[in-house]
Parts: C-alpha cells; structure tokens; sequence
C-alpha cells in the first residue's frame, strides 16, 4: 500500500527547487537525498500527467516516480530539488503532486501507542458494549489532534478526535477500534 509522505508545493526559485509539505511525522527518515516517492497527481488539482503538459516550450509528463536529489528545510518546509528537475516552469508542473512511499519498507512504529494511518483504515469502529458505528475510512490530521473519518454504518461521515480519552481501545489483530462518544458526537 502506498502511503502520502509529503505533497509538492510551489515553486521556489529558479532552478527546480520546490517546497514539500511533510506528512511523515519522521521527516528526517523519508526525505534524504536518494530517496526514491512513487508521485501521484490529485483529482482535483490542474496538474496535467499528459503529453500536452507544455513548460518553457518542452512538453513535460510528470513522472511516475521523483528521485530526492536534495533537501533543506525552511520555516517547517522543506525546499527540495529532485532529479531532471532543473527549471522553475518544470518545478510549476509538479505542484500538488503527492510524493508517497510503500508501507511494506517503513519498519513498525516502536511505541505500542502509535499506528501508522493505513493499519486504521477499515477497522470496525464499536462502542465498548459492541455497537457498530462503521468503519474507519481515513485519518485527516488537523493541527489540534488527528481526527478519525468515520463511515457510518446507515450511510454519511462523521469526526471522531483520535484521543485517548474518546478512543481508549485500538485492536489492530482484532480489527476494531473501541470509541467512548460523547453524547450527540455522530449527529455533527
């Protein structure tokens, strides 16, 4: 399974290099010069992955992967240069692509406490007497705590805050989620 480690912003300077949003929360692991991201170009972005994407008069596809040729990071951002990417237009072409990295080579988190997004996805979500909710159908990470995007089970979506206070029971082998809502959380 492929996993979004980062996001390519705009371009920064003249030369190819661009800024990358982090999505890794071990940025100093995923993002070292070498570093080999599968790309893939968002849906709802005007990123052109066709022949016709045209920079500085030379037709430009974005590959289907980057090669990592340097990093530096600036105010919480890297600024990046990948390989064959050496012209701000080129750069401009790759804005929005997302940058992931197949789960089966990043080792296990260390902490019992900590879970990787695509081990969540799918679990069943139950209270603690055993009513199913759903499933969890992604993690969005917000500024304040990482919330879990809940498909309900009667249709529609809802966000639980993935705290341990609301979630005390995460049961990977089990494949299910234990959730103590408070009341009215699921009808926001």
């Amino acid at each position: 399974m492929l996993l979004v480690v980062g996001q390519i912003g705009k371009p920064h300077g003249i030369r190819g290099e661009v800024s990358v949003v982090v999505r890794t929360d071990e940025p100093e692991e995923r993002f070292v010069p070498g570093s080999v991201f599968v790309t893939e170009v968002p849906q709802d972005r005007r990123v052109s992955t066709g022949p016709a994407a045209v920079a500085s008069g030379v037709r430009y596809e974005v590959p289907k992967q980057l090669v990592l040729e340097q990093i530096r990071w600036h105010q919480g951002r890297g600024i990046a240069l990948f390989e064959n990417v050496y012209d701000r237009n080129v750069a401009e072409a790759l804005r929005g692509v997302y940058l992931q990295v197949d789960s089966a080579s990043l080792a296990p988190p260390e902490d019992p406490d900590e879970f990787q997004d695509h081990q969540l996805i799918g679990l069943r979500v139950e209270s603690a007497s055993g009513e199913v909710h759903g499933t969890v159908e992604r993690i969005e990470h917000a500024p304040a705590s990482d919330l879990i995007v809940l498909k309900k089970a009667g249709g529609g979506t809802a966000l639980i805050p993935f705290v341990s206070a609301i979630v005390p029971v995460v049961d990977i082998a089990g494949g299910r989620v234990v959730v103590d809502l408070p009341e009215g959380l699921l009808d926001l």
